[in-house]
């Protein structure tokens, strides 16, 4: 079942890149697996998916042990406390959450004493509710600067949530206004600023995020089905 989804999947994301004058390997599939058990991960490993997203550490570092003989590539997408930093540090692949400087701080701090720079990408409010986490848009690029003395974390790109709405082309605006600010951020010329990525659009929603550039797309139900309620 994991590897037909994937493989529709990787169909649709082909389609939505003809559209946009793009080629597939322009977009990173990164498979949501909140909730969802290892064998699960695994079979979307076998299906040739290579990114892994998780929302709470402790799930990703249960399920890392459970996968350690894998080659995975492990995301952090949820909201990252400061007390958290020290236990993925060492070897996550991606944060895609950055919202706030204390945060980015630790961030760096502990890439530091791992030896290494960690790659983020910043989290854009673009939908302006408040029950989602992010810097607003007029905000970015100053927050942006504020980060230039971190020197072990690179800030390789733009992450937004759009709306949950019936309709996809809801979305558009903000994938639009996070591409924008993805652009004026490259202007910045800010040495640990280099803006590759912008992660944008679920499984509702990723072909618009596609043909507005989107170069990681985080899908979940699309792959593994719906989702059991955390408790």
């Amino acid at each position: 079942m994991i590897r037909a989804s994937v493989d529709a999947l990787r169909c649709r994301i082909e389609s939505a890149c003809r559209r946009a004058g793009r080629t597939p390997d322009e977009v990173t599939l990164v498979a949501v697996a909140k909730t969802f058990p290892a064998d699960d991960i695994r079979e979307a490993l076998r299906a040739g998916v290579e990114d892994i997203g998780e929302n709470y550490v402790q799930e990703l570092l249960a399920k890392r042990e459970q996968l350690a003989a894998e080659k995975v590539r492990w995301h952090f997408l949820g909201h990252l406390q400061t007390n958290k930093v020290r236990q993925i540090a060492p070897w996550i692949t991606l944060i895609h959450a950055v919202d706030s400087r204390g945060v980015a701080e630790e961030i760096d701090r502990r890439a530091e004493l791992a030896g290494r720079v960690i790659d983020v990408l910043v989290e854009v409010n673009t939908t302006g509710e408040e029950t989602k986490f992010g810097i607003s848009p007029d905000a970015t690029v100053s927050f942006l600067r504020s980060l230039e003395g971190c020197g072990h974390i690179r800030v390789a790109g733009l992450m937004t949530i759009g709306p949950f709405l019936p309709d996809p082309e809801g979305s558009r605006p903000m994938f639009r206004t996070l591409r924008r600010l993805r652009d004026e951020a490259r202007l910045l010329g800010q040495a640990n600023v280099t803006m590759e990525h912008l992660s944008m659009g679920m499984t509702g929603d990723f072909e618009v995020a596609i043909e507005e550039g989107a170069t990681l797309i985080r899908i979940g139900t699309a792959i593994f089905g719906p989702r059991v309620k955390r408790t």
